[in-house]
């Protein structure tokens, strides 16, 4: 291991990662990578040119030949040894997550926790690639299927999960026998730099895997040129229409998933002491910046009182500070850029009539005051006609919208553009299964706020949460990042007349 980026004094210049090996671009420019917690610039990273995505496409393009071919064990084998090496490293992941992005350290462990179940699930890829045999189709023929790698693929993964959500792609990717190029968020890009130096030490032949970082200079570049055959993508609603217009209309396979709006339906019979602690964990966790946190509360019937007068009291008691104070709920915000954006919807709430009933705009950390730290903030008494209703934040900010009955919630979720996770807490299985069949939302929790699916199922949300055919990691994975191919064969014996060469065989 030769990168060690979280713990240096001075801020220092990352490089692209390309055929191996660090990679320094021409270095005409650059953006500033910030401590959270501080608001201090820690490094900083090359913004890309089109150069240095040729140079990462010809390095991905001349490494997939002898990939593809490479026997589906001997990929397994290379991510057994890259999940030890994970594991083994996790601590310096962390601290890395932290830094960069300001999300407390016990929270950076459970992200790459959920990476590194990918990992395992992509062990498993020689089962997962067996094709399908049908014996005797016809007199004498046999029909099989087999998937094969789609090529060169890209990554364009968001600030907020670092390491979790490229590891939603590109585990798979490799496995399936693809290449694979990674664009990481430039707000905290270190982690990936990591991430390719440990696929290097775990055995990955150079150019299988490569770290372009950048804007949108790069993403066009990926998105337009033809070698890359597939792109996949996680971050805002507008970017993922985007992605998703352009690469198809370039002829790529593309998975985009975009925004979200995550509703946790409370009823009146739920447990309230569970519902209360789960809903302050997914409201108020990584301070909001998870596209499957719950950002509104929808209060069925009377119990709208009590759980806002529970949640405005812990809410009020978050425990807020930098990411590597082991007592802390919360850190910072990524960004001064990111703050000064949910700020402003909280500004807007009020001005719109929403009650804010906590206000955590004034919120300062004692020796941190240059920190990006916003205080949990709660608004009750939503309309679903106002901005902050209707608008991802992307931040520590709650609101409760109260509605009379079960229909009213459903159809209060079915009418939001986002579809990409939900939650029910109720005491009544009959509840929980008309919920569950009626709602238009990828992803259900019944008494669980955050139902992100295990590395063997799937990943994905509905409507504008999500553009493309298929969803992340687990079996939709292998499907995205593998195109089928199927064999009609037959061996007739020598002499042996065909039929009507001129008719539809039919048996």
């Amino acid at each position: 291991m030769t990168t060690r980026l979280y713990d240096e004094a001075t801020p220092r210049k990352l490089a692209h990662f390309i055929n191996g090996k660090l990679h320094a671009g021409d270095g005409q420019r650059w953006g500033d990578i910030f401590n959270p917690a501080t608001g201090e610039i820690v490094s900083q990273v090359p913004l890309g040119s089109t150069a240095d995505v040729d140079a990462a496409l010809q390095a991905a393009t001349a490494a997939l030949p002898g990939w593809a071919d490479t026997t589906p064990l001997r990929r397994a084998r290379i991510m057994f040894k890259f999940k030890e090496l994970l594991e083994k490293n996790a601590d310096e992941i962390a601290a890395m997550i932290t830094h960069e992005h300001g999300k407390v350290l016990s929270d950076a462990k459970g992200e790459l926790t959920r990476g590194i179940e990918v990992v395992e699930f992509a062990c498993g890829i020689p089962h997962l690639l067996k094709g399908e045999y049908s014996d005797q189709v016809g007199g004498g023929v046999d029909s099989w299927s087999i998937r094969q790698p789609v090529g060169v693929c890209a990554g364009i993964t968001p600030f907020n999960f670092p390491v979790m959500v490229p590891m939603w792609m590109f585990p798979m990717a490799l496995a399936c026998g693809n290449t694979f190029i990674l664009k990481p968020s430039e707000r905290d890009p270190s982690p990936s730099l990591m991430l390719a130096e440990l696929l290097r030490e775990a055995g990955l032949p150079d150019g299988v895997f490569n770290v372009v970082h950048g804007d949108k200079t790069v993403v066009d570049a990926l998105l337009t040129d033809p070698r890359v055959a597939a792109v996949s993508f996680v971050g805002s609603t507008p970017i993922a229409q985007y992605i998703y217009a352009t690469g198809t209309a370039h002829g790529k396979r593309v998975q985009a998933l975009g925004g979200a709006k995550n509703h946790m339906v409370v009823m009146p019979d739920a447990d309230l002491d569970l519902t209360v602690d789960s809903l302050m964990g997914a409201a108020y966790g990584s301070a909001g910046e998870r596209c499957m946190a719950i950002s509104v509360a929808v209060a069925v019937g009377d119990i709208a009182d009590e759980l806002v007068k529970r949640m405005v009291e812990k809410t009020r008691n978050l425990n807020i500070g930098p990411g590597t104070d082991p007592n802390a709920d919360m850190g910072p915000l990524v960004t001064r850029t990111h703050y000064d954006k949910v700020k402003a919807y909280v500004d807007q709430g009020v001005k719109e009539g929403a009650m804010l009933v906590v206000d955590g705009r004034d919120f300062k950390v004692a020796g941190h005051e240059g920190g990006f730290f916003l205080g949990g903030c709660m608004f009750d008494k939503v309309k679903p006609s106002m901005r902050i209703y209707q608008e991802e934040i992307f931040g520590p900010v709650l609101s409760v919208v109260r509605v009379p009955d079960l229909d009213a919630a459903i159809s209060l979720i079915n009418a939001h553009e986002f579809g990409n996770g939900v939650a029910v807490f109720t005491g009544s299985g009959n509840t929980a299964r008309e919920f569950s069949r009626r709602i238009s939302v990828g992803m259900v929790g019944i008494n669980v706020p955050i139902p992100v699916p295990m590395a063997f199922h799937s990943f994905g949300g509905w409507k504008h949460s999500l553009f493309g055919d298929h969803s992340v990691h687990g079996p939709e994975g292998v499907r995205f990042y593998t195109r089928l191919k199927t064999m009609t064969a037959r061996w007739p014996q020598q002499g042996e007349l065909s039929a009507n060469p001129f008719i539809m065989p039919t048996h």
